[in-house]
């Protein structure tokens, strides 16, 4: 990852006070081990949780790595969005992020009893 990057995605994380942008829970940018214990969650839970640089417009796309393009994403958010055979826009899909998660239908960690308080 490049210098830019981590510093876009470290301001992002920053900026968006640890959320991810689509799905509003928490991140980790170092030590998952401790994120997990503080959620009461496994390490391999957390891993979900990792704070990953977001493109908004793709670099396939002529997306950039400066601070403008990127914005703070969970791990799972960021590999949904872009497992889609067409991903969604960002705006679209935080739309369609929030409806599962207010549906009780988004991340199975978040889903399976280890509720991660929005507000917090």
């Amino acid at each position: 990852m490049s210098t830019t990057l981590i510093k876009s995605r470290f301001k992002a994380f920053n900026l968006q006070q640890g959320r991810c942008i689509y799905c509003e829970l928490p991140m980790w940018l170092k030590h998952p081990e401790s994120f997990a214990k503080k959620y009461k969650i496994t390490t391999k839970g957390a891993l979900l949780f990792k704070c990953t640089a977001e493109h908004l417009l793709a670099k396939q796309d002529g997306g950039k790595d400066d601070e403008s393009n990127i914005v703070a994403a969970c791990h799972f958010c960021n590999q949904k969005r872009h497992k889609c055979k067409k991903p969604k826009d960002p705006i679209p899909y935080k739309q369609y992020v929030s409806s599962r998660v207010g549906k009780g239908k988004w991340n199975s960690v978040f889903m399976r009893g280890y509720h991660i308080p929005q507000n917090m």
